[in-house]
């Protein structure tokens, strides 16, 4: 049986990324995985994943949760830094 940790593994998403996109567009993690797996093929699904993650962090700096902001911040820099030889 495939545990969450193992289609993480599999997947060319980190566990913050997958959170980060459940977390915006409110889906669970299951199908936040899917969903960005099939993005981060794409040179258009990975510029619409950097937006996502980018938002989410404008989104809750606005809300006053600038802990969580960094976090995401870190999140958006860390799979732009990952994805700019593929042109993010």
């Amino acid at each position: 049986m495939l545990t969450l940790r193992d289609c993480i593994d599999f997947s060319d998403l980190t566990e913050e990324e997958v959170l980060a996109i459940a977390e915006c567009e409110h889906i669970p993690l299951v199908t936040a995985l899917e969903e960005g797996e099939c993005m981060v093929h794409t040179k258009n699904g990975r510029k619409q994943l950097a937006v996502m993650i980018k938002g989410q962090a404008e989104m809750c700096e606005r809300m006053g949760n600038t802990v969580h902001a960094q976090h995401l911040n870190r999140v958006y820099d860390a799979f732009i830094r990952r994805f700019d030889s593929k042109n993010t």
